[in-house]
């Protein structure tokens, strides 16, 4: 009876069957023995060999996969598989319905390590499940490798890039992301034009075009602007309000940081002036309120609704209202005798196709952003990656939208 119940459990359908069961109390574990009904035949195919039929068995080897855990003990299938002969009489070993990508483990142990190693790092992972960082490395290496294999990036219009730091302070990886469906489609070393060259190498190795590309969004990078310019001939360039308002906190804090040297109520400040005022605790919004009420005039003051006012400018209905909006905002950034506010100003002048280019792409980078972020928060809680392969799978495990049913049957996304 216990035979038939674990056949139930484990879905084995005939002609295999639970031969018998054993349990090794002192190493806490399961192993259930599979074989075959005598006379059954299997079908193989190998469409590099041109076989392709059902054939009777020529012999039998013995090979063992973990498996999900039966309660708290380990659990292991020991199975007789057959090994069939074709009719030009090559021997070859045929594959299990249970049996995974990686060796040694069945699908569904493969879809267990996949889910976990998506919300935790792999050295967790690996304690949890008692397997090696090596192999759950070469796991999903391979699940990341294959499943990337079968993309397919023909209708690809829109693609954003941000430089992210990898293991060290100067070394950088590129992504490059699909804008419209919010996912990483590649990554490549460094930051230079070079990247760009990268990217449409693999592009058409997908069935992309890199004529087809419409929209790039990016930073002001020179190189990604050449790299954009160079290998993307059809794309109109998108620089994004991100990164502008990015430049503005930059601008804004260093004419805070000097300004406290004679005004001391800006002191523990900072954040007050990076955040938008919605966004405001209550402390700083009592803060804000003070600074904004007093008689000093100071500079960061004006400098914080200038950039303010460049985010209204978003607001515009018609590219007519946001270029005119944009034009005064630039007269009053550059006569309002702060360097730091001009050299921003200035910076927008020498890229202002890209600026106002927003209102017809409407390309939003914030999702360039906050991957960068996921990327950053999971390189620290992993206390950095040893490879840059292994930083690149599991970017693409959490931020590539992988569908790893292509080649996995049982994996279930969560």
């Amino acid at each position: 009876m216990y035979k038939e119940l674990f056949e139930q459990a484990l879905h084995i359908e005939s002609p295999w069957y639970v031969e018998k069961i054993e349990f090794s109390e002192f190493e806490r574990k399961l192993i259930v023995f599979l074989n075959f009904k005598t006379g059954s035949r299997f079908y193989y195919e190998n469409g590099k060999e041109g076989i392709s039929g059902t054939f009777s068995v020529h012999d039998t080897i013995q090979k063992t996969w973990q498996h999900l855990n039966f309660f708290e003990h380990e659990c292991h299938l020991s199975v007789r598989v057959p090994r069939i002969k074709t009719d030009s009489g090559k021997v070859r070993l045929i594959k299990t319905p249970w049996e995974g990508i990686h060796n040694g483990f069945t699908l569904l142990f493969e879809t267990l390590v996949l889910q976990l190693s998506s919300h935790m790092p792999v050295n967790n992972v690996s304690k949890l499940t008692g397997i090696s960082n090596y192999r759950i490395w070469e796991l999903l290496k391979k699940y990341v490798t294959m499943t990337l294999e079968k993309a397919d990036y023909a209708t690809l219009e829109v693609v954003g890039m941000d430089e992210t730091s990898s293991r060290k302070r100067h070394d950088y990886i590129t992504l490059f992301v699909d804008m419209k469906e919010k996912k990483v489609i590649f990554i490549t070393k460094g930051k230079s034009n070079q990247t760009v060259k990268d990217f449409v190498k693999d592009l058409e190795n997908h069935n992309g075009k890199a004529v087809s590309i419409k929209h790039a969004c990016c930073d002001m990078s020179p190189a990604f602007i050449k790299g954009i310019r160079e290998n993307l001939p059809f794309a109109d360039i998108t620089f994004d309000k991100f990164h502008i308002v990015k430049l503005l906190n930059e601008a804004i804090d260093i004419i805070r940081r000097e300004e406290t040297k004679q005004e001391s109520c800006l002191k523990k400040s900072r954040y007050t002036f990076l955040k938008n005022r919605e966004n405001h605790t209550l402390k700083e919004q009592k803060k804000f309120t003070e600074l904004s009420l007093s008689k000093m005039n100071l500079k960061t003051m004006r400098a914080y609704r200038i950039r303010e006012s460049f985010q209204s400018i978003y607001q515009s209905e018609t590219l007519e209202e946001f270029t005119n909006l944009l034009n005064k905002w630039y007269y009053w950034a550059t006569h309002s005798r702060l360097k730091p506010i001009i050299d921003v100003a200035k910076t927008i002048k020498s890229h202002w196709d890209g600026v106002v280019k927003w209102m017809e792409s409407k390309i939003n980078n914030g999702i360039l952003e906050e991957f960068n972020s996921i990327v950053q928060a999971t390189k620290a809680k992993a206390r950095g990656f040893k490879t840059f392969d292994c930083f690149k799978t599991i970017i693409f495990l959490l931020l590539g939208k992988l569908d790893f049913r292509l080649i996995n049957k049982c994996y279930l996304p969560i």
